[in-house]
């Protein structure tokens, strides 16, 4: 079988080392941002989308989250 270099990269990399710079590049991927878990609340108040669930994405790009919600890059 002839793996594509798209599947080669996503069997490969996980979750957690994926580090954003900034929201907007989290955004493209994730739009409504990256929960810690499903228990959590924005702090912000009502918002476009719904968050991805990860705590290792999260743990990685805990810097984004500027309001200390446990969501970061919320929209």
């Amino acid at each position: 079988m002839l793996l594509t270099s798209s599947q080669f990269l996503f069997d490969h990399v996980s979750a957690k080392d994926i580090v954003y710079k900034r929201c907007a590049d989290l955004n493209k991927t994730y739009p409504g941002g990256v929960a810690r878990s499903n228990v959590v609340k924005n702090k912000g108040g009502k918002t476009k989308y719904k968050p991805f669930i990860s705590a290792t994405l999260y743990d990685a790009n805990k810097k984004l989250d500027r309001d200390k919600d446990f969501i970061a890059c919320e929209r």
